[in-house]
């Protein structure tokens, strides 16, 4: 009877030492995010964290991409129905929320930031005050995936020109595969394309340093043979492409009807977990010649803040801590095949993200996102807006690029001169 006794006390007291118990509750905190594809893994993550913080609640609120910054906007300007935790953008998408006083600066709160990258923070640090307002997530690279089966089928091999990717892409069509995935209902999807295609044709880190300095402009002939380019493709996109949004690009890839996806290195977990059968491969979309770099257009994506005005600071500052942990690092590179931003992270063992690391070898900044997001009208949205009649022929590379060019002269004082 004695040791049932103390069995009993023992579940007595750590009941009494459970936060419930002693009468202090769950908190409850909403994360938002804007990939729904993703949230399976999110859901899991949530669950690791609360079993580590048994008195914290974590809910998530997956909103799809392309009306997540409208519906987060409203939110945190209003105040009701805000998030404690959500992913914001990087570079001028957070530079926004940090200005108008809806972010909680971390720099004093979480010290172990300073741990992470210089290119890391960078998307997640305001120019305006330099204070950081998010936890770095991941880098992302822009490149091709390639069905290797059906290469192997055609007896394709990953092109070293832009002559051979063309050729690959007509194979693809003759044998009645759609050759590209990509479509351009979504106007960033036509950044995606120029992120794939231009920095082989533009160059790299010379080119977008040139620009940033002012030195030249997106008239430059070489970014507008870039455009040129991603307008050459569209012969190779399917039918109707521009009706084709996001989601069907993806199932295009996913189920084989689409042999080539040009896109984020983000889509690699997705595909596999809803194919995994799925065979791909990735490379960097190659210029004129073999001889010369292939380049990849590289990021900092996705940053993980607290909002200001939330009433659970506390609790939500735990969980962004955990979000910049090596344990939550290791998961985005396991599982969802992302290049962790995360320090102490070991990404040895994946052989997706040993391609993509062996390709940013040749990495230059994401022109418009990194560069000419700050103010409006920013670069990706007159480039979006333009692209999309660019591909249906309503508009010459030429014209794309003077837009472009005007728009954002119109605040670049760098292109004053």
């Amino acid at each position: 009877m004695t040791k049932y006794l103390c069995l009993a006390l023992c579940l007595f007291l750590t009941a009494l030492g459970s936060p419930s118990a002693r009468g202090e509750g769950v908190t409850e905190i909403s994360f938002w995010t804007w990939r729904p594809e993703d949230t399976a893994f999110y859901e899991s993550v949530i669950a690791d964290f609360e079993a580590l913080n048994p008195d914290i609640k974590v809910v998530q609120n997956a909103i799809k991409n392309t009306e997540y910054n409208t519906i987060l906007a409203a939110a945190l300007a209003s105040g009701d129905g805000a998030p404690d935790v959500f992913m914001s953008r990087a570079y001028g998408g957070l530079q926004t929320f940090a200005d108008s006083g809806y972010i909680l600066a971390l720099d004093q709160l979480m010290p172990e930031l300073m741990l992470f990258s210089e290119f890391a923070r960078g998307g997640a640090l305001s120019v305006t005050d330099g204070k950081m307002y998010g936890v770095p997530a991941v880098s992302q690279t822009m490149l091709c995936f390639y069905n290797a089966g059906v290469y192997r089928e055609l007896g394709l091999s990953v092109p070293a020109t832009w002559d051979e990717f063309l050729e690959n892409l007509e194979a693809c069509q003759a044998a009645g595969y759609d050759a590209l995935a990509n479509g351009t209902k979504d106007g960033w999807c036509c950044e995606s394309l120029l992120g794939g295609v231009g920095p082989s044709f533009y160059g790299g880190d010379g080119f977008y340093d040139r620009l940033i300095r002012g030195e030249t402009t997106f008239m430059d002939p070489a970014f507008v043979e870039a455009v040129q380019k991603v307008q050459d493709l569209a012969p190779y996109m399917p039918d109707l492409f521009e009706g084709v949004d996001y989601a069907d690009m993806q199932a295009s890839f996913i189920y084989e009807i689409g042999v080539h996806f040009i896109g984020g290195s983000y889509e690699a977990g997705y595909f596999s977990l809803q194919n995994p059968q799925l065979e791909y491969g990735v490379f960097a979309i190659p210029g004129e010649k073999a001889e010369d770099p292939a380049y990849v257009s590289v990021y900092a994506d996705m940053n993980f803040s607290v909002s200001a005005a939330s009433r659970k600071q506390e609790a939500a500052l735990r969980f962004l801590k955990y979000l910049a942990s090596p344990r939550f690092g290791q998961q985005m590179v396991d599982q969802l095949a992302m290049v962790s931003s995360v320090p102490g992270v070991d990404v040895s063992a994946n052989p997706f993200i040993a391609q993509v690391l062996a390709l940013q070898e040749n990495a230059t900044p994401y022109v418009f996102l990194v560069g000419f997001r700050y103010k409006q009208p920013t670069g990706s949205s007159l480039f979006q807006s333009a692209a999309q009649d660019l591909m249906v022929g309503k508009a010459t590379a030429e014209q794309t690029c003077q837009i472009v060019q005007e728009g954002v002269a119109v605040y670049y004082e760098p292109f004053w001169a």
